[in-house]
């Protein structure tokens, strides 16, 4: 079984990231259960989505402590879920933090180091990806559902290669779309392995 838990806010992509999770999963002949719970997304709410990969799934929500990889398009919201991670679970998340309105009302929000300071210390396993970046060099910040996507498939715990990742963006996405999409794979893997040199 594979327990996998997106998050982020309205408009980043988390839904699709978790559709795509899913269709590679099929494609591989795997029993999937997705859920999502969107609350005020369309004005930067939260958005969590629930991946369940296995033989035989009997409901599509993940449990608290269960989470083997915990995809975070920002960092509070990372913070804000980890209590689903598992002990010897992985972390994979955005650097740049998305400052909330009320925030910018009240002028009280951090820039995110704390928050990613304090997942390393909760995470044994965290992957802290420059999404941002990686956007810019693919020439557009609309793929960073799929950078985030191919660090996790790279680092094993989605059960779905960085190969699957791409058939599925081949299928599932219009042909439009393509080029940009695997170029932001691509990309991912080669900030990671620079990374790790």
């Amino acid at each position: 079984m594979n327990n996998i838990l997106l998050c982020g806010v309205g408009g980043q992509g988390t839904v699709l990231a978790s559709k795509l999770i899913a269709f590679a999963a099929m494609e591989k002949g795997l029993q999937v259960r997705t859920a999502e719970t969107i609350g005020m997304a369309q004005r930067g709410g939260s958005v969590v989505s629930h991946v369940r990969i296995g033989s035989e799934i009997h409901s599509p929500l993940l449990a608290k402590r269960t989470a083997d990889v915990l995809i975070a398009f920002e960092p509070a919201e990372a913070v804000r879920c980890i209590s689903y991670l598992k002990q010897n679970g992985t972390v994979i998340v955005n650097r740049k933090a998305v400052r909330p309105v009320t925030a910018s009302l009240q002028g009280t929000y951090a820039d995110g180091s704390e928050m990613l300071d304090y997942l390393q210390e909760q995470a044994e396993s965290v992957t802290i990806l420059d999404g941002e970046a990686i956007c810019d060099a693919c020439g557009s910040s609309k793929v960073l559902n799929i950078v985030l996507l191919a660090a996790a498939a790279q680092s094993g715990g989605l059960n779905i290669t960085p190969e699957e990742l791409k058939s599925a963006i081949r299928k599932r996405l219009p042909q439009q779309f393509h080029a940009l999409n695997l170029r932001a794979v691509d990309m991912t893997l080669q900030s990671l392995a620079e990374n790790n040199e």
